[in-house]
C-alpha cells in the first residue's frame, strides 16, 4: 500500500511543529556513509592515501575489499569495531596536516561526485524550513569536517583521534558511533536548544538506531535489512536514495515545492517537488 492509498490524511515529514510564542528551534541530524554519500568516506580516500605514500598498495586492495563489503551488506557493531581497529592502526604515526591537506585536495574529485542527489535536495529543504542541519559520522573529524562544510551543514559531529606532536598516536579520543552519537546530539542539543522531540534524523545502519530513537521524527534511508524491518515496524518513513551527482552539477537552490512555500512546507506543494517519490515510498517497504 503506498501513501496515497491509505485513506487517511498524509502529514507531511517536514511540516514544522505546531508552536505558540517564539519559534522553536530544530534540527535534522544525517549520518553520512550510504545516507548522504554513496561509499564509505573513510575507505574513499584509500587512492589519494597511497599516491602520498601514506598506505601500502596491500592497504588500499584491502580497503576496497572492505569498501565492496561495506556497499553489499553495510556493517553490523562487530564490523565497525574491527573497522576502527584497523583504521586506527593504519593511521598511527601520520601527520595530521598532511591528512588535512590531502582532504582539502582531493575532496572535490573523490566525494562530492559521491552525494546522494535525493540527500542534497532534503538538506536544502529542512534549512528552508530554518532547520539547521547536522552531519554525524564515526568517520574522523578531518574528513567529516570538510564534507559538512561542501554540503552546507550547521555543524559536523564525527570521530577524534588522540593528536600528539601533531601525530596521531593510534588512540581514540571520541568515538562517535552508537550510543556515541546519541551523547554527542544530546550535547549539541543542549549547547544549541534544540528540542529533540522536534528534531529529524536519518541513517541507513542498524547501528544508528539509537541516533534514530532519540528524535521524534526518524526515517530510514538506503536501510540495511534489520533497520528495514526496525522502521517497517515503528512505521518510520523508508527512503530511497540512488542518483549520486555532482554538488556542481545540482541546482544550488531547494527543491521546487520547498521554494514555493514559507517557513512551513505543505504537503500538497511538496508532492511537487524534487522529494515527492521518495517520501511516498514508506509506506511501499
Amino acid at each position: 500500500m503506498t501513501a496515497s492509498d491509505s485513506g487517511a490524511p498524509q502529514q507531511n515529514p517536514l511540516q514544522a511543529p505546531a508552536t505558540t510564542g517564539a519559534p522553536t528551534r530544530t534540527a535534522a541530524f544525517f549520518d553520512l556513509d550510504k545516507t548522504v554519500i554513496a561509499k564509505s568516506s573513510t575507505l574513499a580516500f584509500s587512492k589519494p592515501f597511497f599516491d602520498q605514500g601514506l598506505i601500502s598498495r596491500r592497504t588500499v586492495l584491502k580497503s576496497s575489499y572492505a569498501q565492496f563489503l561495506f556497499l553489499l551488506s553495510g556493517a553490523d557493531h562487530d564490523q565497525m569495531d574491527r573497522m576502527r581497529t584497523h583504521l586506527t592502526n593504519m593511521c598511527t604515526g601520520w601527520d595530521v596536516e598532511q591528512v588535512k591537506a590531502i582532504v582539502a585536495e582531493t575532496l572535490d574529485e573523490i566525494v562530492t561526485p559521491l552525494v546522494f542527489a535525493e540527500a542534497a535536495e532534503l538538506i536544502a529543504d529542512h534549512k528552508l524550513c530554518g532547520r539547521d542541519v547536522v552531519v554525524v559520522s564515526a568517520s574522523g573529524e578531518e574528513i567529516v569536517a570538510p564534507i559538512a562544510r561542501a554540503l552546507g551543514a550547521t555543524h559536523a559531529m564525527a570521530t577524534r583521534m588522540v593528536v600528539e606532536d601533531g601525530k596521531y598516536t593510534g588512540e581514540v579520543a571520541f568515538y562517535c558511533f552508537g550510543e556515541g552519537k546519541v551523547q554527542a546530539i544530546r550535547e549539541l542539543a543542549a549547547r544549541e536548544g534544540y528540542p529533540l522531540e522536534h528534531c529529524y534524523a536519518y541513517s541507513d545502519s542498524i547501528t544508528d538506531l539509537p541516533m534514530l530513537e532519540v528524535v521524534g521524527h526518524p526515517a530510514a534511508v538506503n536501510p540495511d535489512r534489520a533497520l528495514r524491518k526496525e522502521a517497517m515496524a515503528r512505521d518510520w518513513p523508508v527512503l530511497t536514495f540512488s542518483r549520486p551527482v555532482s554538488l556542481r552539477d545540482r541546482l544550488p537552490a531547494p527543491s521546487g515545492a520547498a521554494v514555493a512555500t514559507t517557513a512551513v512546507v505543505g504537503a500538497s506543494a511538496l508532492a511537487a517537488g524534487a522529494l515527492t517519490y521518495s517520501l511516498l515510498r514508506r509506506f511501499a517497504f
